[in-house]
């Protein structure tokens, strides 16, 4: 389930083949030149609707902590998400702030529950993603927080429990036992990139996602270019581009 950006890469991945797509907080921040999290509430759900609209493929929305802090105003939230024609959507247990990094546990299940609510509410079959952001503000036992809350989101109401930042196999096994039969969703990224498909697969994964990778190595072909440009006036970098009739052909035939 790649990640695009824009309505361009959704479009792409369409057609390459594949069969879901989620949109990235960050990938789409970095393209509007703000910090991933800066986003504002009224201009993702554009952003959202906007990567929906581009394909009939289903999509994930990266919604972030639903961007309010109490329960009640997740759950409004989350109906506006469901408003744009999303497959699914996640909640995150992340504050955006360095102290506390995340949300209480207590609070991080009602914030799950409510969710769960407006989703059940609104009569949709849409998917909700509970994620435990430890491994990545960097909590003294990321895995042990992991477990407990993935497991808790799991009993209230999520369907499937994401644990971004996660990379070791054993981790990874503990998590999809923890929380089974529900499925279970990995990122791949830099970090982790040596990971396979079939080797997630075997760990029993169900659902894998690139968040920002794709978003970021753009932004690396982008950045050696322009400065092979800007510090030696040498064009050398653009020779490695996609094609421009490629491209031009496959946005033409969606007129």
């Amino acid at each position: 389930m790649p990640n695009p950006w824009d309505a361009g890469t959704a479009i792409y991945l369409q057609h390459l083949g594949f069969k879901a797509l989620a949109t990235t907080s960050a990938g789409y921040a970095f393209s509007r030149g703000k910090p991933d999290g800066a986003i504002l509430r009224d201009e993702m759900l554009a952003h959202i609707e906007e990567v929906v609209a581009a394909t009939p493929l289903p999509v994930n929305a990266d919604f972030l902590s639903g961007f309010a802090d109490e329960p009640e105003g997740v759950a409004a939230n989350v109906a506006r998400c469901l408003a744009t024609g999303v497959a699914g959507l996640s909640i995150e247990d992340s504050t955006g702030k360095d102290d506390p990094p995340l949300y209480g546990e207590k609070l991080s299940v009602q914030r799950i529950e409510a969710a769960r609510r407006a989703i059940d509410a609104s009569g949709v079959p849409v998917i909700l993603t509970g994620r435990c952001e430890a491994f990545l503000v960097r909590q003294p036992d990321p895995l042990l927080t992991s477990l407990a809350r993935l497991t808790a989101y799991a009993d209230a109401g999520a369907d499937c429990l994401y644990a971004p930042g996660v990379s070791e196999p054993d981790d990874i096994a503990a998590i999809v036992k923890a929380v089974a039969p529900k499925p279970v969703n990995i990122l791949v990224s830099g970090f982790n990139s040596h990971l396979s498909l079939a080797q997630l697969a075997d760990l029993g994964v169900r659902r894998i996602s690139v968040g920002s990778g794709l978003a970021l190595a753009a932004w690396g072909a982008f950045v050696r270019a322009a400065r092979e440009i800007a510090a030696d006036g040498c064009f050398e970098a653009l020779a490695g581009g996609t094609s421009f009739a490629e491209l031009n052909q496959l946005f033409d035939r969606r007129d």
